[in-house]
């Protein structure tokens, strides 16, 4: 039997009696454990050292995409695959509705499925804020954390001046992340394993600037300044308030994330399925 690690947050109540039946399932076909990490009850090394303990072949996130990328920050240094299971609407990253769940983890368990590897951005700063997960699966933002003052940003690429951003913030984000924030503020959408990054300003003042997609291999390196006394940093739903003259250095993670896929799993039925491509009656 394998060992499968469940991680999820509070569980709403129109999806109680299905989310037992799926622990059902799964403690009869696998040794698994449930670690609810919403509660705040264990904090970031007791999850990790659970989940060390249990030695999983995998594990699941059971919620949507916010759920995934939070149980990222605990699993990607135990270098294990993640399997998403989606209990509300829009999931690019959760690959199946909780109410599917017996189809596919039969295939799963079975190991009837393909390992989907995804590029991870890295943050460098100098006083290391983000001591428990540096990594981001989606995008790193800077937003601004009042509604005056704008942000000024110098982006530099591989040391070379790309761009000075006045906006209300500027998002990097990687090929998975292509269809998040970047794509509501005009971010084009991009293949996963394009080995790109996506550089999309928030709200801009020059009208002219726009989104520009950039090689994987280069370092970013961004000198921050505004005339609010602080501003918000994120890396996916990871966010700190830093100072407000700040450098900040971003590049590829050595490591890839892992996804666990079902087999009729593709990115352009996701892209169908998700924003209902075709759905109009002329099509």
């Amino acid at each position: 039997m394998k060992n499968i690690i469940v991680l999820h947050k509070n569980i709403k109540d129109e999806n109680k009696f299905i989310f037992n039946e799926f622990k059902h399932f799964l403690s009869e076909k696998s040794n698994c454990q449930f670690i609810p990490f919403q509660d705040n009850a264990l904090n970031f090394n007791e999850i990790v050292a659970k989940i060390n303990k249990h030695q999983p072949d995998f594990a699941i996130t059971l919620g949507g995409d916010g759920t995934f990328l939070d149980g990222m920050r605990y699993l990607y240094t135990q270098k294990i695959p993640i399997l998403g299971i989606n209990t509300g609407r829009l999931g690019f990253l959760t690959s199946f509705s909780l109410h599917d769940f017996s189809v596919f983890l039969n295939q799963i368990l079975n190991d009837e499925y393909f390992i989907d590897e995804r590029t991870l951005i890295e943050l460098k700063q100098p006083d290391n804020s983000f001591t428990e997960c540096n990594k981001a699966l989606n995008e790193f933002t800077i937003q601004k954390t009042d509604t005056s003052s704008m942000v000024t940003i110098q982006t530099y690429v591989n040391g070379e001046l790309l761009n000075t951003y006045w906006a209300d913030g500027l998002i990097v984000s990687t090929p998975t992340g292509s269809t998040a924030y970047s794509l509501s503020c005009g971010g084009p959408i991009v293949m996963p394993k394009s080995g790109n990054f996506i550089i999309t300003p928030i709200a801009p003042h020059n009208l002219n600037v726009r989104p520009i997609v950039i090689p994987d291999d280069v370092e970013i390196e961004l000198k921050i300044e505004s005339r609010s006394e602080h501003i918000l940093i994120a890396l996916d739903s990871y966010s700190q308030i830093v100072q407000d003259s700040t450098t900040i250095k971003l590049s590829k993670a050595d490591k890839k994330l892992k996804i666990i896929r079902p087999n009729e799993y593709t990115f352009f039925s996701t892209l169908r399925n998700k924003l209902m491509w075709g759905v109009d009656k002329r099509n």
